[in-house]
């Protein structure tokens, strides 16, 4: 499990990272607080930050559940590739939010796989645990 834990400090440092840098861009772009509009540039910021945010949701109880039915080691495997993603997701929205697909797309497969993997498994053991 420290793969995973390891995983999941990497993505939590990553969303406070992406929140400092809405705080930077706050103040590079004359956003006040409470404002999330106001300049192209920090709207940007804004909803990686977001986004990042909506997809935690999902992200870490789905890989913990995950690695209960499957080794550990390909739940840390799909969440480095959500963390890869972010960090493209993060690079290509900033930059131009049509270039976000490859990021998103890397960021949103993990987790779906994760709840699919988790349904998967906890139905092959209600049905050990209820056959014959």
């Amino acid at each position: 499990m420290y793969l995973i834990n390891l995983i999941l400090g990497l993505v939590l440092a990553q969303y406070i990272y992406f929140g400092v840098m809405v705080g930077k861009a706050r103040g590079k772009y004359g956003v006040a607080a409470p404002a999330t509009t106001g300049h192209e540039i920090f709207e940007r910021y804004f909803r990686v930050h977001m986004n990042t945010l909506e997809l935690l949701v999902a992200f870490v109880p789905s890989m913990y559940a995950f690695a209960t039915y499957y080794p550990p080691q390909y739940a840390a495997i799909l969440g480095a590739v959500f963390f890869i993603g972010r960090v493209l997701f993060y690079r290509s929205y900033v930059q131009d939010p049509k270039t976000r697909s490859l990021g998103f797309s890397l960021s949103i497969l993990p987790i779906v796989t994760f709840i699919g993997g988790t349904l998967l498994g906890a139905a092959q053991e209600w049905l050990r645990a209820h056959a014959g």
